[in-house]
């Protein structure tokens, strides 16, 4: 059987019957005076290469000592193919993704050449095992798929992620450093005059007011300062020390929660997001929204002042409830962040992203509508970390709408923690912690910024 995958969606190698190495295909009809290049690029977990040396093509043919290796050109029948063969188990232990893109060669668009897809088979003549359909416009290189490891697992998925200016725009983007062109030779001219001492780099205002927070921080709350610097580095390693995101907490008050929310586990976590928000969010403030039964959200949100007690005065306020229905929670966030809970369609773009960290216990009663809700916000600037609390086993549900297919871009990610991993003699320590809820997010920024989601 072939999967056949559109943009976001995915499959496990193992699921799709590819057990060993895999060749990747590109396939298209060739065009006069068009031409494509395959390349693929070996990144971290922040989504960049470690060096040059990780961009695999025709003048560089192997990566990470031969696990991934440019096969080249071919014709088969009347299409051109070209091809890069992985060894995930070969992989370092750092790479966590190789991503398979393509430029042109000449003039045109991708748009412009027909029979376009690529597949991935045991070996370079084996049947497709997975066919990735995507379509192209006006972009001159395109990130068409990327084999990823989730867990002890590799998967692959359909990007369809575009560049309207070729090679140079997506290698970029991963991290390999592209040369300007050689600027035209000048006629000799007298020697110029010394120039004057560098000026120091002016300080931004996000770095400004990060400084002002860790003061802040030092005299109010140092307890926080600390958690606030860890998840500083791990947003740092991911370029991602100057970002700037609205953060939302959306917290699962159904009565199965109970022992949770009284062994502080709730409490531990929500400080954790605040730490996020306060490095993500310019008003310091974490927006939050409970569900159960029904949606509520609390007004203010999670802040620095009394947030020791936050968790206990919510639980006192708000009553724990009978159901447990993630579709209503999602409609609220997406009301409240883009005026508007119904399907969509068309990219609903927006300057500042959302980052949502969704917890809950168990699965939800609404899970017709919690699907719906997160194919329809696909479209918008919103990133669902969701985070069950638990053995993994309980959470196939939100397995499944991590890999969920029919969406514009892959917006959401999910891990699963027991109470012992928050509230036990040997707990999650807090870098573990940020690096787990930034998994994904980097990548997503990126796909965003390329389909429109985010305006510059």
């Amino acid at each position: 059987m072939v999967h056949v995958l559109t943009r976001g969606g995915n499959v496990g190698l193992a699921q799709a019957g590819l057990t060993g190495p895999v060749v990747v295909t590109l396939t298209w009809q060739p065009a006069p005076g068009v031409d494509a290049d395959l390349s693929a690029f070996l990144t971290t977990g922040a989504g960049k290469v470690r060096s040059d040396d990780d961009f695999v093509f025709y003048n560089q043919p192997a990566g990470a000592g031969g696990a991934v290796r440019h096969l080249g050109k071919s014709a088969r029948g009347g299409a051109t193919v070209d091809q890069v063969r992985i060894d995930p188990a070969a992989l370092p232990a750092d790479v966590e993704k190789v991503v398979i893109g393509a430029s042109l060669d000449g003039a045109g668009t991708f748009g412009g050449l027909s029979g376009l897809a690529v597949e991935v088979a045991p070996d370079g003549g084996a049947p497709a095992a997975v066919r990735c359909e995507l379509a192209a416009g006006p972009e001159t290189a395109l990130v068409f798929a990327e084999v990823y490891r989730r867990g002890a697992e590799w998967k692959v998925r359909a990007v369809g992620q575009g560049y309207t200016n070729g090679l140079a725009g997506l290698a970029t983007d991963v991290g390999v450093s592209v040369d300007d062109e050689p600027a035209a030779a000048a006629a000799p001219a007298a020697a110029p005059p010394p120039p004057p001492a560098p000026a120091a780099p002016p300080v931004s205002m996000e770095k400004r007011r990060l400084v002002d927070l860790e003061k802040k921080l030092a005299t109010q709350a140092p307890q926080l300062l600390s958690l606030v610097k860890t998840a500083g580095v791990s947003l740092e390693k991911r370029g991602l020390g100057e970002h700037t995101a609205r953060v939302a907490l959306v917290l699962d008050i159904s009565g199965s929660m109970a022992g949770l929310y009284r062994a502080g586990a709730v409490q531990r976590l929500a400080e954790r997001v605040l730490a996020l928000g306060l490095r993500f969010d310019d008003d310091g403030v974490v927006d939050v929204f409970l569900f159960g039964k029904d949606v509520h959200r609390p007004e203010p949100g999670l802040r620095l002042e009394g947030h020791q007690q936050y968790i206990a005065d919510l639980t006192r306020q708000y009553p724990l409830e009978y159901d447990t229905r993630y579709g209503v929670a999602m409609a609220a966030v997406r009301q409240a962040y883009f005026g508007d809970s119904r399907e969509r369609v068309e990219p609903q773009p927006a300057q500042v992203p959302v980052y949502v960290m969704f917890l809950t216990d168990g699965a939800p009663s609404d899970k017709s509508v919690a699907t719906r809700q997160i194919r329809a916000a696909s479209y918008e600037p919103v990133f669902w970390q969701f985070m069950g609390i638990g053995p993994a086993r309980q959470f196939s549900y939100l397995q499944r709408l991590d890999d969920l297919d029919g969406r514009y871009t892959d917006n959401a990610d999910f891990f699963a923690v027991d109470q012992d991993d928050l509230m036990g003699r040997r707990p999650i320590s807090d870098d573990a912690l940020f690096d787990r809820l930034m998994t994904e997010y980097p990548g997503w920024l990126q796909r965003a910024r390329a389909q429109g989601l985010l305006r510059p």
